[in-house]
């Protein structure tokens, strides 16, 4: 039963009964009912956003995602010592193996360019995380876009230290009479008297004075392009090519040890020392040609002998004296 309410009323001298109106009581009705929903809500806010009230499915979601946060973290300190091994090989690479081989090095803009394309990465943007695996992604692209560079400029470098093999081996680097056999060089490159007229006259190879049927070695890897004694002077000959623009001449020789188109090695025995053709004794008379130019044969000697005795071959050679072709 509701409570009767009542007010004292001094004119009256007697107490009155309160009534109160349908409106208000409507009134403090829905008040009440607005505040309850409001604490209603406050309170679902709270429970939804406390830990402890998450259910099994989100706690394993939360792990997870600790989870691949932290192993996201390792892969980007993986990636930072990738990089750092990526930064010194490309610097060997520039500095040492590319300035080596005579090759142009390959610029940072190209070495460590990014991908052009911008929706590359758009199916990443979106997620909570979206910032920590693009920026991952990006950098692992990256890092094998220089690795596909690093990996074809040293591709390059070894086909470049083939060739290299090829051509130190190619070069004529021994002297084709060896120092056992060896009277003296009668004469060396540049110009000298001419026996037969006491001209002086550009001598284009070297004298070397051996007995007759010494051998003579092939100077360099190649293969032999002449064996006769058509040219005039040189009385039987030997050319060999050896690639890379080089060639080498064997004149006055007795006999042969090769014929036309057989592939010689430096070291082997090609002829024997004679004098034919234009020559005032045996020797054997040997030029060096580099892109069908002439050079100094002494230059070339750095295969078979010693400092000092490169130094004797030397004196000798440049003596202004008779050649004996």
């Amino acid at each position: 039963m509701a409570k009767v309410k009542y007010y004292y009323d001094s004119e009256n001298l007697a107490y009155t009964k309160i009534k109160t109106r349908k409106r208000i009581k409507i009134g403090y009705a829905l008040l009440f009912l607005l505040a309850s929903a409001l604490f209603g809500f406050l309170v679902f806010v709270l429970l939804i956003n406390t830990p402890y009230f998450e259910t099994p499915k989100d706690r394993l979601q939360a792990r997870e995602i600790e989870n691949l946060k932290l192993q996201y973290a390792i892969l980007n300190k993986k990636l930072d010592e990738i990089d750092e091994a990526a930064d010194a090989l490309e610097e060997r690479d520039n500095n040492i193996y590319r300035v080596y081989f005579n090759k142009a090095e390959i610029p940072d803009s190209i070495r460590k360019a990014g991908f052009k394309n911008s929706d590359r990465y758009k199916i990443l943007e979106g997620y909570n995380n979206s910032q920590l695996v693009l920026n991952t992604t990006k950098r692992i692209d990256k890092l094998s876009k220089q690795l596909a560079i690093q990996s074809k400029s040293l591709d390059e470098i070894l086909k470049l230290a083939g060739a290299k093999e090829n051509l130190l081996l190619a070069i004529p680097a021994i002297q084709p009479v060896r120092n056992e056999n060896l009277k003296r060089v009668a004469s060396g490159f540049g110009y000298r008297i001419d026996p037969f007229t006491k001209v002086r006259k550009m001598h284009n190879g070297m004298d070397f004075t051996a007995n007759t049927g010494a051998p003579i070695y092939a100077t360099g890897d190649g293969v032999v392009d002449r064996a006769d004694n058509t040219a005039s002077g040189y009385g039987n000959h030997i050319v060999i090519r050896h690639g890379f623009g080089y060639e080498s001449l064997y004149a006055h020789l007795s006999k042969y040890n090769c014929h036309p188109g057989q592939r010689v090695k430096r070291g082997d025995v090609i002829g024997y020392v004679g004098s034919t053709g234009r020559s005032e004794g045996p020797h054997c008379h040997y030029e060096v040609h580099k892109d069908g130019k002439v050079v100094n044969p002494l230059n070339f000697y750095y295969g078979n002998i010693s400092a000092v005795e490169y130094v004797a071959i030397s004196q000798m050679a440049n003596q202004e004296n008779q050649s004996l072709d």
